[in-house]
């Protein structure tokens, strides 16, 4: 394997809810938010990488009252030292490890509604990364 992750954990967790009314309302209007997600990533030294996974809830219309929801899950990796190709280093940041660490990011992020109030709230069980990745690229 090209990489190992040596390390991963919740590096901020956003998640508020500003009044009873907002509570309320979400229940209905959960369609009307979407999930999004983001990749990053952070040289801490000679093939040592911090991967940055955030996973968070946004308004498909600009509501006054909303809620937020964000989570930055962060996993470190160290790269093998044979490894230098900049495209395989790139496919490994934003395909490979969102792909590995998905399902735990997922899992966090339910936990966090479910205990709040809401089991009904609904995200995608896998997420295609390499689509995503072949996407970007095409635009």
């Amino acid at each position: 394997m090209s990489y190992k992750i040596v390390g991963k954990y919740i590096k901020d967790l956003d998640f508020k809810i500003p009044n009873p009314k907002v509570f309320s309302l979400l229940s209905k209007n959960i369609s009307n938010y979407k999930i999004s997600i983001d990749i990053k990533s952070n040289q801490i030294k000679d093939k040592i990488i911090e991967v940055e996974t955030t996973l968070s809830l946004t308004p498909s219309e600009n509501e006054i009252e909303k809620i937020t929801t964000k989570i930055i899950y962060s996993t470190i990796i160290q790269l093998n030292d044979a490894l230098t190709d900049k495209k395989e280093i790139e496919k490994i940041i934003l395909i490979n490890v969102p792909t590995t660490i998905y399902p735990e990011l997922r899992k966090i992020f339910l936990f966090v509604f479910e205990n709040s109030g809401f089991k009904d709230i609904k995200i995608k069980d896998d997420v295609d990364f390499q689509k995503l990745y072949n996407h970007k690229k095409t635009q």
